[in-house]
């Protein structure tokens, strides 16, 4: 781990009032087993999961809307048995991370530059990516800002949306929801992306990092900051990244489910714009909704797996 660089801790945005989820209510996680890492970005603590051997070839895998680290735990053990240093942190606002009280705290670009600093200060290298819903949105911008940190990436049901295009309606119904709903019960949210469904323990693990409401402000505006018209703040930065992926010739790869309404077909841009998409082994996960990562966690590391030994290899010839 290194010094955050002084540079970006610079851009960060200064927070008056900060939340923290007592770690009592993350005793009784069902299959997660893993202690939690932390860092401190000037006011805020930032947690993720670290483990495997430190000098392995990474894998980064970053969460979206509105859960957390938990998500992976199905993944995690299928990578580390391969041999891979596997790295989950939990988005500002979620999981065990520290949780700006005031909505005026969050923005797009704030959660950008909160993981750019943090990526810098663990210092992640050799990284194949894999990233879903926000973990997309963000990560994706990521590895645009730092390619050279960055060998592969899986993109899974999520984009970098620049607010050019129409706007699935299953995405407007759930932003109107996370807006106007008195009742914001992220675990059954989380359920209702599955089509297999959770344990109410596993409902519970999802709740686990949200208390009370107060607790849900990052999971209540979240929907709000995908772009969706050319006016969006985040529309140039969005078109830069793009910029970056029309040029990107190192492997990527889509592995989308076919029961998701609001990224279903998503993966066709890619495929076609990004050079390191030609010729990689993209596949729909079936029998997938949303959160693929609990429906088919084993399968999708498993064919993440396949696609890094392979790339690996040619890279090597």
């Amino acid at each position: 781990m290194s010094t955050p660089n002084a540079a970006l801790m610079k851009k960060l945005p200064i927070i008056h009032k900060v939340l923290r989820t007592p770690d009592v209510c993350f005793a009784n996680l069902p299959d997660f087993p893993w202690t939690p890492h932390y860092i401190h970005l000037a006011e805020l603590r930032l947690a993720y999961i670290d483990e495997g051997p430190r000098d392995a070839p990474v894998v980064l895998l970053m969460h979206g809307e509105p859960a957390w680290s938990f998500l992976y735990r199905k993944m995690i053990p299928v990578l580390l048995q391969a041999g891979y240093r596997v790295v989950a942190p939990d988005l500002v606002g979620f999981g065990r991370s520290d949780k700006p009280a005031r909505k005026a705290d969050y923005s797009y670009l704030n959660h950008v530059l909160w993981m750019h600093a943090w990526l810098e200060a663990v210092d992640l290298r050799h990284i194949t990516l894999f990233c879903q819903d926000w973990g997309s949105l963000i990560g994706l911008r990521l590895a645009a800002q730092s390619p050279d940190r960055f060998d592969r990436i899986v993109l899974a049901n999520g984009g970098l949306p620049t607010g050019v295009g129409a706007v699935p309606r299953a995405f407007k119904i759930w932003r109107a929801f996370s807006r106007y709903s008195p009742w914001f019960p992220i675990g059954r949210i989380v359920r209702a992306g599955c089509v297999h469904g959770l344990s109410d323990q596993e409902v519970a693990a999802y709740n686990a990092p949200f208390p009370s409401g107060k607790f849900r402000v990052a999971a209540r505006i979240f929907p709000g900051f995908v772009p969706t018209t050319p006016k969006d703040p985040e529309h140039a930065n969005n078109e830069a990244a793009w910029e970056v992926f029309k040029r990107w010739d190192k492997p990527f790869l889509t592995l989308f489910s076919n029961r998701d309404p609001v990224t279903r077909g998503g993966y066709k841009v890619w495929q076609k714009l990004v050079p390191g998409a030609q010729g990689q082994p993209h596949a729909i996960t079936r029998n997938a909704g949303h959160f693929l990562q609990e429906d088919k966690g084993q399968e999708v590391a498993t064919a993440m797996l396949a696609f890094m030994q392979t790339t690996h290899r040619s890279h090597a010839a």
